[in-house]
């Protein structure tokens, strides 16, 4: 009999889940640019549940992670988002050793062993610089779509730099620019380049070892991608799952948790 279990994963702008079959068949997926303190945690779970013709009974575990997890009541259990990301990334990749997260808050830095297991991790969580926050400030100055800033940078010829590491300087910086009559693509492969020397910083310091993967929602950004595949001098893993991954890793541990409560019954 197949065991179905659930991963959600309440980041600060948005919900995001998982069904998984027998611990590794993705089933469904969804997600809403509604996080923590909305109804979109309430809404992933019954579209998860809609589009995969599950009922609720039918679900054997759930486990929910991110910045709302302790706002939620209808999972079995609660673990933090590095644990789940860490078995999001192994799961999708692994031979990762390193995953970089770059979520709407934070940005996180974690190494795993060949196993998948976290031997280590750095965060920054006390300013916006080098999170999706940045990202949208500046789209925002720009007059543009979050998801347009990795189609702009891709028609740059040079990325202007932005040497203010503080987002509200940096803020001023790129309104002064544009006064300036600066050139949109070039300015926003200069705010990409931004966001990676404050990510690639923080990687630097925990030893980056190959392979490096990128999960949360900044990693759908090419522009970033890149430009903090130039800053480390590697290659960057990348899944279209990529922001569903603390899901991912959630629906798992869930898996792992309803099996072994089923040989104990058993």
């Amino acid at each position: 009999m197949s065991c179905y279990t659930m991963g959600i994963d309440i980041g600060s702008t948005t919900s995001k889940g998982v069904i998984l079959k027998d611990g590794s068949e993705v089933v469904s997926t969804y997600l809403i640019h509604a996080g923590t303190g909305t109804k979109g945690p309430g809404t992933v779970r019954e579209e998860l549940l809609k589009s995969s013709g599950l009922t609720n009974e039918e679900i054997a575990y759930t486990v929910v992670t991110g910045y709302g997890r302790k706002t939620y009541e209808e999972a079995d259990a609660q673990l933090s988002e590095l644990s789940c990301h860490a078995k999001g990334s192994h799961f999708l990749f692994p031979e990762v050793r390193t995953v970089i997260d770059i979520g709407g808050q934070d940005a996180k830095v974690m190494k795993l062993d060949e196993e998948g297991r976290m031997t280590g991790f750095l965060m920054n969580d006390k300013c916006a610089a080098g999170t999706g926050r940045f990202l949208e400030v500046m789209a925002n100055i720009l007059q543009l779509d979050v998801s347009q800033l990795e189609e702009e940078a891709a028609r740059a010829e040079e990325a202007l730099k932005i040497s203010s590491t503080c987002t509200v300087f940096a803020e001023s910086e790129v309104i002064s620019q544009l006064a300036n009559g600066a050139d949109i693509p070039a300015l926003v492969k200069g705010i990409c380049r931004s966001v990676a020397s404050r990510v690639g910083a923080l990687a630097k310091r925990t030893g980056i070892e190959e392979k490096v993967c990128m999960s949360g929602g900044v990693a759908i950004n090419g522009g970033v991608r890149e430009a903090l595949a130039e800053e480390l001098g590697t290659e960057i893993e990348y899944s279209p799952l990529a922001q569903l991954t603390g899901a991912l890793g959630a629906a798992i541990h869930a898996y792992e948790r309803a099996t072994a409560k089923e040989r104990k019954d058993g």
